[in-house]
């Protein structure tokens, strides 16, 4: 990038706000993966309005410098680490919750602002936002980008389901309005969904109106250790057709439980023998309006999993509840704590969840590595941490993992995205045909390739 150029971008948002050179954080760089090299940008941008947003990508279009946006970094795939020539778009400035509509349930927020920031604002208001992806310091414009899910998912959905609209800036400088505050639109092609998970590499999100529910006062939360993985996975279908709407289902292994117990000190209440004889545990979390409600599912859900066969239950105390569902989203520092070389997110149909993982502990030791985890049994996420220090034969196990998932009918990727990590297995796996159309539709938005190259595509 020249100096010319950088001082127009340095025009666009004012010198304070246009570093370059030694005035770049370390932080810029990188996002939260395991194995993308950190890569320092040209430039960073700090904007502070859509039109600011505008101008910088008609001048990045202009003279062909690639751009790369980024919320919190809290990504897992890539997808925002910047080009060494390239600008990085920080949203940081752009972080205001500009309306909470209790009428029509939503809140419309910049890009920039945290879950926990909207979290602290809806609560006000007696409403939530649902998404939940394990890290409250993202932000919401990166969930956006990479069509974030989490625990909650399995009763609320995952952001895509979540996001009613956007305002938008295309790579050629157009400020676009898609959606709105309606649950419904039927007039023409859905322009936000095709944006919602695009990774950055179509347009460049500087309004977000999401979908917000009633707080509900009353929670619990069920642990039930069971013997076998097989009767974890297949306990969860039955338990989401009786009648029970959990907002929480997730499995745990019994070495990531291991780890997460240690490492947050939690005291579960499990017996020794119980905890020696368990392969793997559920999560269980309902809520309700209504306290006497709430105690009705807990004792239908804890004869349910006693006849699915769980060796007990475990109506946990709100501090350990809290603590373990704190740390099962803190699942994957657990994983980069205890050395893992990379932490994937294969997602299949619920029902293919018994077969994939028994696959998958046979690929692993075939190739004398560790795939270990928890996942979003209520949706058929699973989260790997994999254990592999040589680059291509981790490669290889990755391809293999993958592979096998979209056997199954499922994909490589739940809510991770695919950014620059799993590029070359998501080239190689999916259907050419369905990958020219991708392209092709990046071209219509981005005919100057300048939008996150190198992420979803070579």
């Amino acid at each position: 990038m020249d100096d010319a150029v950088a001082a127009r971008f340095a025009e666009i948002v004012g010198e304070h706000d246009l570093l370059t050179g030694d005035r770049i954080p370390e932080d810029y760089a990188r996002d939260e993966s395991l194995t993308c090299e950190p890569s320092k940008p040209a430039a960073v941008a700090k904007p502070a309005t859509a039109e600011e947003v505008a101008a910088l990508l008609r001048t990045a279009a202009e003279h062909g410098v690639p751009v790369t946006a980024r919320g919190t970094g809290s990504g897992l795939s890539g997808a925002a680490r910047p080009r060494p020539d390239g600008l990085l778009i920080s949203f940081e400035r752009m972080n205001s919750v500009l309306e909470i509509d209790v009428d029509n349930q939503v809140a419309v927020v910049q890009p920039g602002v945290t879950l926990a920031e909207l979290d602290r604002s809806t609560a006000a208001a007696g409403l939530a936002y649902t998404v939940y992806p394990g890290e409250l310091s993202a932000s919401v414009g990166g969930t956006v980008g990479t069509n974030a899910g989490g625990m909650r998912a399995v009763k609320y959905g995952v952001t895509r389901n979540n996001v009613l609209g956007l305002q938008a800036v295309l790579p050629t400088g157009e400020i676009i309005r898609t959606g709105g505050k309606t649950s419904k639109i039927s007039s023409g092609y859905d322009l936000t969904q095709l944006i919602i998970g695009s990774e950055g590499t179509l347009a460049l999100a500087t309004e977000v109106i999401v979908k917000l529910y009633p707080r509900l006062a009353h929670t619990s939360t069920l642990l039930a250790p069971f013997g076998d993985l097989d009767k974890v996975m297949k306990a969860v279908p039955k338990i989401l057709a009786s009648g029970l709407t959990p907002d929480i289902l997730e499995y745990i292994d019994n070495l990531t439980m291991a780890a997460i117990v240690y490492t947050e000190q939690l005291s579960l209440g499990v017996p020794d023998e119980i905890r020696d004889a368990t392969q793997a545990y559920l999560v269980v979390g309902l809520q309700n309006r209504d306290s006497d409600r709430l105690d009705g599912d807990v004792e239908r859900a804890g004869e349910l999993l006693a006849d699915l066969g769980a060796a007990d239950v475990y109506v946990l105390d709100g501090g350990s509840a809290r603590k373990l569902i704190e740390a099962r989203e803190r699942a994957f520092w657990t994983a980069k704590a205890a050395g893992a070389d990379d932490v994937i997110d294969v997602v299949v149909p619920r029902s293919e969840m018994p077969g994939f993982l028994a696959t998958v502990r046979e690929i692993a030791t075939a190739a004398e590595a560790g795939a270990i985890g928890c996942g979003h049994a209520g949706d058929g996420n699973v989260h790997l941490g994999i254990f592999c220090k040589d680059p291509q034969r981790r490669h290889e196990l990755l391809h293999d993992i993958f592979a096998a998932g979209m056997a199954a009918g499922g994909a490589i990727s739940g809510e991770h995205g695919i950014g620059e990590a799993k590029k070359d297995h998501f080239l190689a796996l999916e259907d050419p045909a369905k990958i020219a159309l991708l392209r092709r539709i990046k071209q219509a938005f981005d005919p100057r390739n300048i939008l996150n190259p190198g992420t979803l595509f070579d």
